[in-house]
C-alpha cells in the first residue's frame, strides 16, 4: 500500500517543476477533523510527458500508473483491495485504510494531479497512523496533529516548518546517495510554488488569541495559513523578520 500511495508524491517530488499544495481541515464538533489535500502537478506533468522517453523512461511508467487512479474518491482498503494486493488482516490498520481516500484529479483528459483525504480522523487515529506508516512517511498536513477538543484548537506555530513534507524527501536515493533534511530543504523551495492550509469550524468562531504573519481569519468559520517559502526554505538573505510570530495561537469556537 504505501508505495502504491508515496509514488504519487514521488512525481511531482522529483519531476523538477514547481507544484502547489492546498490543504483544508476541517474540524469536527466531536473532536475529530477532516484533511482533504490537493497537490496540482499540473506543470510537472506537462514536463514529463514533453521529455524523451530515453532519459525519462522511469518517469512515464509512474504517469501511467497515475492515470489509473480513481477519478472519485476511493479508500486505499477498496484500492488494494480491488488490485489483490491486501495483505494484512489486523482490524486497526483496515479500520484506517477505509478512512484514507485517493482520487485523481483532471482537466479534460488530461491529469493535472491528485488529491488526499484522511476522513474524520480522531487523535487515536493519528497515533496508530505513526505505526500503520513506518516503511513510508504519508504526507500528512501537520496542522492536523494540533491539539482539539472540539471547542478550541491550540495551533503550535513551531510546526509551521513543514517538516511532514520535507520528511517525505529526507533519506530517498537519488543516485548519488541519500537526500540530506537540508537538501530536502532547498528541493522543496525550487518544486513548490506554493503551500497553504485552510482551517475549517463547524461552529461559529468566538475568539483568536495570539498573532503570526502567516495566519490570517477568513470569515466566521474559517481560518488561512500560507506559508512563506522563502522563510521556510530561502537563503538568510531571503528571510524576512516577521512583525507577528506568537507561539501559541489559539482558537475557541462557539
Amino acid at each position: 500500500m504505501k508505495k502504491n500511495l508515496l509514488f504519487f508524491l514521488a512525481i511531482c517530488l522529483f519531476a523538477l517543476q514547481s507544484c502547489s499544495v492546498n490543504s483544508e481541515i476541517t474540524y469536527h464538533k466531536d473532536s475529530a477533523s477532516t484533511t482533504v489535500m490537493d497537490l496540482d502537478m499540473k506543470d510537472a506533468m506537462q514536463m514529463m510527458k514533453s521529455m524523451v522517453p530515453d532519459s525519462a523512461k522511469n518517469d512515464q511508467k509512474e504517469l501511467a500508473e497515475l492515470e489509473k487512479l480513481p477519478r472519485t474518491w476511493t479508500s486505499l482498503y477498496e484500492m488494494e483491495k480491488k488490485e489483490g494486493k491486501l495483505k494484512t488482516e489486523d482490524p486497526d490498520s483496515i479500520k484506517i485504510m477505509k478512512k484514507i481516500f485517493m482520487k485523481s484529479n483532471a482537466e479534460g483528459k488530461e491529469i493535472t494531479g491528485f488529491s488526499l483525504k484522511m476522513d474524520h480522523f480522531t487523535k487515536a487515529d493519528y497515533d496508530g497512523l505513526t505505526n500503520f506508516s513506518k516503511e513510508e512517511k504519508l504526507p500528512i498536513d501537520q496542522m492536523a496533529l494540533n491539539s482539539w477538543d472540539g471547542k478550541t484548537l491550540v495551533i503550535n506555530t513551531d510546526q509551521f516548518s513543514l517538516d511532514g513534507l520535507k520528511e517525505i524527501m529526507s533519506g530517498k536515493d537519488m543516485g548519488d546517495g541519500e537526500i540530506s533534511a537540508e537538501q530536502a530543504g532547498s528541493m522543496m523551495k525550487m518544486m513548490y510554488k506554493s503551500v497553504g492550509t485552510t482551517l475549517k469550524f463547524e461552529n461559529k468562531i468566538k475568539s483568536i488569541s495570539g498573532k503570526h504573519d502567516w495566519v490570517s481569519k477568513v470569515d466566521d468559520y474559517s481560518v488561512r495559513i500560507n506559508y512563506d517559502l522563502d522563510a521556510l526554505f530561502g537563503d538568510a538573505k531571503d528571510k524576512k523578520s516577521l512583525k507577528n510570530s506568537d507561539k501559541k495561537i489559539v482558537i475557541v469556537t462557539e
